[in-house]
């Protein structure tokens, strides 16, 4: 089985370490660091290792806690959305007033439960400046042939590609480093994003087929080249070449919807493929040809992350803990950290309800039918708070003991953080350490193919061809077991509903939410909220806030939705690009750094360039 681990040169380990902070320095160039040989970056396997520890560095940017106990960047993705909501309520440190709590002096780096935008700009940045490195030595290195050096461009390019996607769409115009800083520099500007995106698509367009279409997995393959090129094509209206940069990967011979059984649980008959598809340890399966592009994580491997993902912790209701459940004679429904009495413990992990599914995405998708194997209670795919029994040993005997849980009789403490539905088949990761049920380390996905075919159908949707785009959506929901949909049944809601019901906790759902918003605003296409928009008053209306207004039950309210603590849920328009750190601005004296509209210092800012820094 070909597996990236942490790869190792005959003679190093290269560490990259180009250190950034939000407040300041946050492109200071610091030489990078090895654990031996400073020439490690002057042969083509340094600079392969180099590459390799981006693969490994990218796990860490999104669904990955940076300690026990933490909040993976990723949650803020899902809460300027409409999947979710943070569901914390008994601290006021979590994002859920959005217009009060996030500014850019607010510290969204790395305080404890609060929104991660600044870390996002620190981390992603750090990769640009890794693979800008990578790329800048590249050109002096003596290779064995082209080809060679040709490979390592490639790589360089998509981990920059990657990264810069995500920084456009979270934040708009933004600084673009297209080569490794070697001295001090305080005189960057803002690029346009629409340059930077070119720049990235000459850059894919140039490289993809440098890249081998099968790799070792936790790699860049020739489908994650085409797959971030059909998303950048997509962010430039380019809607025949994203038809096109998609079909390279759909119709290629490498990957494949997977549609049969598979890997681990696959003799399970109350398992199915939905089921299967998500089990960690069938990600890395070659055997799995929808997989595009992974990140490695197994618990006991080399490298591994020592929290884990702690996925179910931060995804599931906060159900087990003492007095959040009762009998209406008010007994705890269940016990708390004891398996053996409890082996819901096991089951569906000891979740304390941070990241809290929208009624949106709990039962609005889900109309269509009842077949679908996404939303299917009967196999376990999804649960709701109905499928869990009381179980507490203190109840045997009373006519509670193993009576299903009841809203509106099951005693709830708070119906933020108790009680919602999820995607079991999804979220549900067994945890590796004893008596710790958080959700333990996982492979997961980045790129595959089911998104690829939802991407493919929004340019043809872009471009009203509304049967091609439901043949696309179709290839995803008949896998799933769902009723095929007509094309008169295709608009930008149906994509986004199938979207939610296929990728949650998957794709970047504010990215993707901000990406169609500068679309529709490019456009001028008159949008299912029944509004046009334009670029000029991008921030001011956008369909990015429209869409979340008419969709979610939280941030819409009147009055407004409140937690024990006194935190209101609130959006605004302008959410739909975030601010920029406050420090990233100070610190950068002899340039200007633009701020977005609707956040302090936007007054101040200057006229976006249109090339590189």
């Amino acid at each position: 089985m070909k597996l990236f681990k942490n790869i190792k040169t005959g003679v190093a380990i290269v560490v990259l370490s180009l250190s950034i902070s939000a407040c300041e320095g946050w492109l200071d160039p610091k030489p990078m660091s090895f654990y031996t040989p400073e020439n490690a970056l002057t042969t083509f396997q340094g600079l392969m290792t180099a590459t390799h520890m981006l693969n490994r560095d990218y796990r860490f940017i999104e669904y990955y806690p940076t300690a026990f106990s933490g909040v993976p960047a990723f949650l803020t993705e899902m809460v300027f959305s409409d999947l979710a909501v943070n569901g914390m309520t008994d601290t006021n440190a979590p994002p859920q007033d959005l217009i009060r709590q996030i500014t850019p002096s607010a510290n969204t780096d790395n305080a404890a439960n609060a929104a991660r935008m600044a870390f996002y700009w620190r981390v992603l940045y750090k990769g640009i400046g890794d693979a800008n490195t990578i790329l800048t030595r590249a050109e002096s290195v003596q290779f064995d042939n082209e080809e060679q050096k040709r490979t390592i461009l490639a790589h360089g390019r998509f981990h920059r590609a990657l990264r810069y996607y995500r920084l456009v769409h979270q934040f708009g115009d933004v600084p673009f480093i297209n080569e490794e800083v070697v001295t001090p520099r305080f005189d960057f500007y803002s690029t346009q994003r629409e340059v930077i995106l070119r720049y990235l698509k000459a850059d894919l367009e140039d490289s993809a087929n440098d890249m081998p279409n099968v790799t070792h997995r936790g790699m860049v393959n020739r489908g994650a080249m085409y797959h971030l090129l059909t998303m950048i094509n997509l962010a430039l209206g380019e809607f025949d070449d994203a038809i096109a940069s998609a079909s390279r990967v759909i119709d290629g011979d490498t990957h494949s919807l997977m549609e049969h059984r598979f890997g681990v649980d696959s003799s399970n008959p109350s398992r199915n493929v939905v089921w299967d598809l998500h089990r960690p340890e069938n990600k890395r399966l070659l055997e799995n040809r929808e997989a595009i592009y992974i990140v490695l994580d197994q618990f006991g491997e080399e490298g591994a992350s020592n929290t884990g993902m702690e996925i179910m912790r931060n995804t599931t209701p906060w159900w087990a803990a003492p007095n959040q459940l009762r009998t209406p004679t008010g007994v705890n429904a269940f016990v708390d950290n004891n398996e053996v009495n409890n082996p819901y413990l096991l089951q569906i992990g000891r979740g304390i309800g941070t990241l809290r599914g929208t009624w949106y995405h709990q039962r609005l998708i889900w109309g269509l039918d009842n077949t679908d194997l996404r939303r299917c209670r009967e196999s376990g795919n999804w649960m709701d708070m109905e499928d869990l029994t009381y179980n507490n040993p203190a109840l045997r005997g009373t006519e509670w003991y193993g009576r299903n849980l009841e809203r509106g009789v099951t005693l709830i403490n708070d119906t933020i953080r108790n009680w919602y539905g999820w995607p079991n088949y999804k979220l549900f990761v067994g945890e590796q350490r004893a008596n710790s049920w958080r959700g333990g380390n996982s492979d997961w996905y980045i790129f595959r193919l089911a998104a690829t075919y939802l991407f493919r159908a929004e340019a043809h949707y872009w471009k009203g061809n509304l049967q091609l785009a439901a043949d696309d959506i179709n290839k995803v929901r008949v896998r799933a077991g769902a009723r095929p949909i007509t094309a008169n049944e295709v608009d930008m809601r149906m994509i986004l509903d199938e979207r939610g019901r296929e990728l949650f906790y998957e794709e970047p759902r504010k990215t993707e939410l901000t990406r169609i918003s500068y679309l529709y605003a490019k456009t001028g296409k008159p949008a299912y909220t029944g509004k046009s928009y334009t670029l000029n008053r991008f921030s001011q209306e956008n369909f990015f806030f429209d869409h979340i207004m008419l969709v979610t039950d939280f941030y819409n309210q009147d009055p407004l939705v409140r937690t024990a603590m006194g935190n209101v849920y609130t959006m605004a328009p302008f959410h739909v690009l975030w601010p920029v750190p406050e420090g990233a601005i100070a610190a950068n004296v002899q340039g200007r750094i633009n701020q977005n509209w609707g956040y302090a210092g936007y007054e101040n800012n200057v006229p976006p360039i249109d090339s590189p820094n």
